[in-house]
C-alpha cells in the first residue's frame, strides 16, 4: 500500500483539486442567488408567475441532464465545464438587462441548461483523472471538499449581496453574478484531461469492484506514463445516439448500477427540495424576517461540515449508512416540529448528514460504473433526482395547504427513515445484494 501511494503524482493531484475548488467555488459565488425571488416581486411578479419560474428551471434540467450527458461522454468534458457558467451568465444578464417574466424564464432555462452540463460532466472527469493518478480512492474526499467550496460560495454570496444592492442595486448585483461566471470558465480551462480510448481499457469484474469500500481504487490502475496521450473522446467510435443508448442499457439491465443511481437520486432529492421551504420554516418560529438569513447560515455550515466529512464517512458499512440516513430523517422532523430557532441546530445536524450521505452516494455511483458511457449515466441520476425533486415539490404544497410548513417538512423527511429501513432489510450477510443495498457505501460483500 505504501509503495501504491508513493507513485500517485501528488502535484497532478493537487492541481486537480485546486482548479475543481476554485470552479465550484466560482461558480456559486453568484450573488443574484439570495436576492432573484426579491428581485422578481419587485418586478411585479406574482407568487404564481414566480412558482411556474421555479417549475421551468426544474424542468430544464430534466430537459437538458441526459443528452448532456452523452454530449460529455463523446466531446470533451472540460469544454462543457466551460460552457456551463457562460450559458448561465446569459440567462443572468437577461434578468437585468431586460427584467419581465420571458426574460425570467429565458433565464431559467439558461440556468438549467447550465447545471445540466455541470451534471455527469464533473463527476465523470474527476472520477477519471483520479483514476488515472492512481488515486481514485481520494474521490469522496475531493468531491466532499469541492461541494463545501460550493457552499463557501453561496455562503460569501449571501454576505455581500446586501450590500452590494444597496451601493448599485440589481444591475451591479447582476454584473458581478456575470463576472463571476467568466472567472468560473476561465479555471475550468485549466481542469486536466486525458481521456484514455476504449480500445486500451481493461475491464474490471463486478464482484471484485462491489467487494471494495465506496474510496478504494480499483484493482486495475492506468499509469500515466504507459498509456498515449489520447483524444478527449474516450468513446472510440460511438457517437452520441450510441453514447446515450450505452448509458440507458448499463442502467436498465446493470441492477447495481440502477439501485446506485436510485439511491443518489432519493438522497439528493429530499434534502434538496426542503432546502426551498427553510426559510418559511425559520419565520414560523417567531423570528423576524432579518433573523433569517442568520438560521439559513447555520444549515449551510452544517452543509459544510458534512462536506468535509466525507473521509470519515467512506469508512461506513451498510449498517453504518443506513444510521445515517436515518439521523438525516430524525433530525429533520425533530427540528421542523420544534418551531423554535433552536431546532435550526438539529435541521443543521440533518443538512450536514445529507450532503455526506450524498456524496458517499455518488462515490459508490463512481464505483459502479464501467464503460464509456459514465457521464451519461450519472446524468441519469441527475434527471432522476430532479424528477423527485418536483414530486417533494408538489408533495410539500399539499402538505402545507393542509397542515403547515412544520408537519409537511417532517413527515416529507420521513421518506430517510423509509429507505434507512428498506437497506437494513435488503441486507444479505454474504453476498453482495441484487437491490438497493448494493448502493449503500461501503456495504457488505
Amino acid at each position: 500500500m505504501i509503495l501504491t501511494a508513493s507513485r500517485v503524482p501528488e502535484p497532478a493531484v493537487r492541481r486537480l483539486t485546486a482548479t475543481l475548488y476554485g470552479y465550484a467555488f466560482l461558480s456559486d459565488l453568484v450573488l443574484l442567488y439570495p436576492l432573484y425571488v426579491v428581485f422578481f416581486a419587485d418586478t411585479g411578479l406574482s407568487v404564481g408567475q414566480i412558482a411556474s419560474l421555479f417549475v421551468i428551471w426544474s424542468a430544464a434540467g430534466i430537459l437538458f441532464e441526459v443528452p448532456s450527458g452523452a454530449w460529455a461522454d463523446v466531446l470533451s468534458r472540460r469544454l462543457l465545464l466551460c460552457l456551463a457558467p457562460l450559458v448561465a451568465a446569459l440567462g443572468f444578464a437577461l434578468w437585468v438587462l431586460l427584467p419581465s417574466y420571458p426574460a425570467f424564464a429565458v433565464g431559467f432555462l439558461l440556468w438549467g441548461a447550465g447545471g445540466a452540463l455541470v451534471s455527469g460532466a464533473l463527476e465523470a472527469l474527476v472520477w477519471t483523472e483520479l483514476d488515472r493518478l492512481g488515486a481514485v480512492g481520494r474521490y469522496a474526499r475531493v468531491l466532499g471538499r469541492a461541494r463545501t467550496a460550493g457552499v463557501l460560495g453561496v455562503v460569501v454570496s449571501g454576505v455581500l449581496a446586501g450590500p452590494v444592492l444597496a451601493v448599485g442595486g440589481y444591475p451591479v448585483v447582476g454584473a458581478a453574478s456575470v463576472l463571476a461566471c467568466l472567472l468560473a470558465a476561465i479555471v475550468a480551462t485549466r481542469l486536466p484531461e486525458h481521456r484514455v480510448p476504449a480500445a486500451v481499457r481493461v475491464p474490471v469484474a463486478e464482484p471484485a469492484l462491489a467487494a471494495r469500500p465506496v474510496g478504494a481504487a480499483p484493482s486495475r490502475r492506468d499509469e500515466p506514463d504507459a498509456a498515449p496521450p489520447a483524444r478527449p473522446d474516450d468513446d472510440g467510435d460511438l457517437g452520441w445516439w450510441d453514447t446515450l443508448r450505452t448509458g440507458v442499457s448499463q442502467v436498465r439491465t446493470r441492477p447495481p448500477v440502477r439501485a446506485a443511481v436510485l439511491l443518489v437520486a432519493v438522497v439528493a432529492a429530499d434534502w434538496g427540495a426542503l432546502d426551498e421551504y427553510t426559510p418559511l420554516l425559520a419565520l414560523d418560529t417567531g423570528v423576524g424576517a432579518q433573523a433569517v438569513p442568520l438560521l439559513l447560515l447555520l444549515l449551510w455550515a452544517g452543509v459544510t461540515v458534512g462536506g468535509l466529512l466525507a473521509p470519515a464517512g467512506e469508512r461506513l458499512g451498510s449498517r453504518g449508512y443506513a444510521a445515517l440516513l436515518g439521523l438525516v430523517g430524525v433530525a429533520l422532523a425533530a427540528g421542523a416540529l420544534l418551531r423554535h430557532p433552536a431546532g435550526f441546530v438539529l435541521l443543521a445536524v440533518a443538512f450536514g448528514a445529507a450532503q455526506l450521505a450524498t456524496v458517499l452516494a455518488d462515490a459508490r455511483l463512481q464505483a459502479r460504473i464501467t464503460g464509456t458511457s459514465r457521464a451519461t449515466v450519472t446524468s441519469l441520476a441527475g434527471m432522476a433526482t430532479d424528477v423527485l425533486i418536483i414530486v417533494t415539490y408538489a408533495g410539500y404544497g399539499l402538505l402545507a395547504t393542509a397542515a403547515g410548513n412544520a408537519v409537511a417538512f417532517a413527515l416529507t423527511a420521513g421518506a430517510y427513515l423509509v429507505v434507512a429501513l428498506v437497506l437494513l432489510t435488503r441486507r444479505r450477510r454474504t453476498a453482495v445484494p441484487v437491490g438497493v443495498a448494493a448502493a449503500v457505501p461501503g456495504g457488505p460483500d
